[in-house]
């Protein structure tokens, strides 16, 4: 590696203050997760520093770290996308490692290496570390569980931006309670910082419950400066449940000495909803506890940026529908409940005839207005009360569970394939596009989400083979034909 590259990647990682860091609940939720979403022994949240790989979580393993020279990982971050090592022994990058020969006895690995944003860094630097599962036998992985080993470590980059944020949050308060000592010593922040940071403080007094406020914590409820809300009326800008937290939290802090940060949802005077972080301990006068004292930050736009990354594991960019992987979640969930409930369930499968032409012969930009204008269309009409989704290429998927539309689902077919013709005109020349869709009903309860998708796949190749433009259902010996088209 680069020498260059190699020390910048390690000025990254150090940036995100997360190395011998005590276990966090976050991390080891979704290390769990994959351990069952993917049925394996050992899943890793793991950093690569200079001499070592770290692990911010683990599950499967009694070590905290191992040698960079015997880790997997120290080749992931290398990758562009995933590391994937089916049988160890076979491999003679590893065949010798002392993690395969000696515990753990690695013999499969599968690796995404993180690559969380920061400033100051470029987008081409290695990965800091990666997100891995580990087997003691040989295996491979579907498509399906790459999908999902990426999605989680998608969500694992967002925790590490998180950490980051959360720290410097709390060296912008240590910051401010020194400077604020200075000036006062009884106060423990710092007014500037609070404007330029948009945190605010407070302090809430023991002996008569007095509640004080900085001007930065009227400003995030959105209340004019001024006259001092009581306990009660502070936290009725919150849910009851954060309320009784918070409650817990002052009991807590009050009677053990206990400091406390979490996040919580607040409405404020004017109706909005924010997103704040609240950080409180104990103030002592005499050795005595006379308040608590903390911080309140409004993490609104953090917040959304993390939801939106998530969306965005789960959401196609081009035609802001639903990926794959987001709909083959909803189509398990949706059999799941309908077997639970007794409800009907239909998959449309849809294919785009003349698509490739308008590519060819309008270029690229015009098949993904095509695209876009199918999208659309699929979050319209008949369509508006199911599930849309973009497979690939000009593949697509919808989940129908309205009972009225299962009950008639050739006249549903039909509606689809009149609503899903468009046209193009560029030059002079028009090209049209339509649908053909192949469709099953999960009318048999013990049928598998791959044997409903494998039945209506065929549906959709009975349809092809009969005329492009018209519909199948799956056990009916019977072709849907559309309507006419449209302009866009």
């Amino acid at each position: 590696m680069d020498q260059n590259m190699e020390a910048a990647r390690l000025r990254k990682l150090a940036s995100f203050h997360i190395l011998d860091t005590p276990p966090e609940r976050e991390f080891d939720a979704l290390t769990a997760l994959a351990q069952r979403l993917l049925d394996c022994p050992i899943a890793l949240v793991s950093l690569v520093d200079d001499h070592r790989q770290w692990f911010k979580s683990v599950q499967g393993l009694d070590v905290r770290e191992t040698p960079r020279e015997h880790a997997f990982c120290a080749h992931t971050i290398d990758e562009p996308d995933l590391l994937l090592v089916e049988d160890a022994h076979l491999d003679a990058r590893f065949d010798r490692n002392p993690l395969v020969r000696g515990d753990p006895r690695i013999r499969f690995y599968a690796g995404v290496p993180l690559r969380p944003d920061r400033d100051g860094f470029t987008d081409n630097l290695p990965g800091i570390g990666s997100f891995c599962i580990i087997d003691t036998r040989p295996r491979r992985l579907s498509s399906e569980e790459v999908a999902i080993l990426k999605d989680l470590a998608a969500v694992a980059e967002s925790l590490l931006r998180a950490h980051a944020t959360a720290q410097e949050a709390r060296d912008l308060a240590e910051l401010a309670e020194e400077r604020a000592n200075i000036l006062d010593g009884q106060h423990r922040l710092l007014r500037q910082a609070e404007k330029l940071a948009g945190i605010g403080s407070w302090r809430l007094s023991l002996d008569d419950q007095h509640l004080e406020w900085s001007d930065q914590v009227y400003a995030i409820h959105a209340v004019p400066v001024g006259a001092l809300p009581t306990l009660e009326e502070a936290l009725a800008f919150y849910s009851p449940n954060d309320a009784r937290h918070l409650q817990q939290c002052f009991g807590r802090a009050a009677r053990y000495g206990e400091s406390f940060d979490f996040e919580s949802r607040l409405t404020t005077a004017d109706g909005r909803a924010r997103q704040v972080r609240s950080i409180g301990e104990i103030e002592f006068r005499h050795e005595r506890p006379a308040a608590i004292v903390g911080v309140i930050q409004d993490v609104t736009d953090r917040h959304l940026r993390e939801e939106e990354l998530r969306h965005s594991a789960s959401t196609d960019s081009l035609s802001g529908l639903p990926n794959r992987a987001s709909f083959e979640r909803r189509f398990a969930e949706t059999l799941a409940s309908a077997e639970v409930q007794a409800e009907p369930v239909a998959l449309l499968l849809i294919d785009l005839d003349g698509f490739k032409v308008v590519n060819d012969n309008f270029g690229h930009a015009a098949g993904d207005e095509i695209l876009k204008a199918i999208a659309r269309r699929m979050c319209d009409g008949c369509m508006t009360n199911a599930f849309p989704a973009r497979l690939g290429g000009d593949e697509f998927a919808l989940l129908v569970t309205r009972p009225r539309d299962c009950a008639d689902l050739p006249a549903y077919v039909q509606q689809v394939l009149d609503q899903l013709q468009v046209a193009i005109t560029q030059d002079g020349e028009t090209r049209r596009v339509s649908a053909t869709v192949g469709a099953t009903l999960a009318a048999d309860p013990s049928a598998s989400q791959a044997e409903l998708m494998r039945r209506a796949d065929l549906a959709l190749y009975q349809a092809k083979r009969h005329q492009r433009g018209s519909g199948r259902i799956f056990g009916l010996d019977m072709p849907i034909m559309r309507a006419g088209a449209d302009v866009i």
